[in-house]
């Protein structure tokens, strides 16, 4: 089936556990199809999910190859970030923005819990959402001066050892100038956004996402100087495999990989094309980081205070 012209489209992208989702999945779908909002969806099964009994859902199912979001409106997740991560290498080179309804345990880059599903897809269907630039990174591996490969990533960029039982040796340069090199487990090079995720977990602080920076975060390092670091959005970053050393893998937002050879060089840049962000609520950051880490907000007095 193909959209009329005048339909508005949505691209529907959901978790691959689709016993999790099909609820969810299904709400979604009769709702928007009883707007008029055309579906897009990304294989037979997860039409087959949402179909209703009578057969009649508005959707076409198009492979990811073919450039699935060009020309929606919306690209609409039922999941958790790693959904919403795959949802953005689909949006992200159609200029679409990402809203996501989170399925998940934290959800941080998602816009809202499953309990206000019905209040998100009524605004999206009312257009009542703002759309929000996210700074992206790009990537480039290089080898004897050569590109290999070439890649981008919303959260961060991780170097990491290949081998359980061997030391990454690593050197990070900053703006072509060495700035500390140390045995490790890995270099995290991240946005603002991705200061939330992986990099957060390895130690590294958290940054703003309206913060132009990038972050260098080491993970493990065995060294006197191992800090995190904050550099400007025009810096250049780079880690450099020992050419002496042992081979490590390269892995954006956990779902692209480079193997890496001793000598490889990976560089870092902020990116040319960011990721679209869906909002629905106009609450400040500081909110958000709150909620999703259900962060202590009382002093220890007021929290231990007995009744009156």
């Amino acid at each position: 089936m193909t959209a009329p012209a005048e339909k508005r489209e949505v691209l529907l992208v959901v978790h691959p556990d689709r016993d999790a989702t099909r609820g969810a999945a299904r709400a979604v779908a009769a709702r928007l199809g009883s707007a008029g909002i055309w579906l897009r969806l990304l294989d037979e099964e997860v039409r087959r999910l949402v179909e209703t009994d009578d057969g009649e859902l508005p959707c076409t199912v198009v492979a990811p190859a073919d450039n699935p979001a060009k020309g929606v409106e919306l690209v609409l997740v039922l999941g958790g970030d790693g959904t919403l991560l795959r949802a953005a290498e689909l949006a992200r080179p159609a200029g679409v923005p990402v809203l996501g309804v989170n399925l998940g345990r934290v959800g941080f880059l998602t816009e809202a819990d499953s309990d206000a599903l019905a209040d998100t897809v009524d605004r999206v269907v009312e257009g009542r959402y703002r759309v929000e630039e996210r700074m992206t990174i790009d990537v480039t591996v290089t080898v004897d001066g050569a590109v290999v490969a070439e890649t981008w990533a919303l959260n961060e960029a991780s170097v990491e050892k290949s081998s359980r039982e061997r030391i990454l040796d690593a050197l990070i340069e900053v703006d072509g100038r060495p700035v500390s090199s140390f045995g490790c487990d890995g270099v995290l090079c991240s946005t603002p956004t991705g200061s939330t995720a992986y990099a957060f977990s390895a130690g590294g602080p958290v940054v703003w996402p309206d913060v132009e920076a990038l972050l260098v975060v080491p993970s493990n390092a065995h060294a006197m100087f191992s800090r995190p670091l904050v550099v400007s959005r025009s810096s250049v970053i780079t880690v450099e495999v020992d050419p002496d050393g042992s081979p490590a893998v390269l892995t954006c937002d956990g779902l692209r990989h480079v193997d890496l050879e001793p000598g490889t060089r990976t560089q870092v840049v902020a990116g040319r094309v960011p990721v679209l962000l869906a909002r629905l609520w106009d609450g400040p950051f500081t909110d958000r980081l709150v909620h999703k880490f259900s962060l202590p907000v009382k002093s220890w007095r007021e929290r231990h205070a007995r009744p009156d």
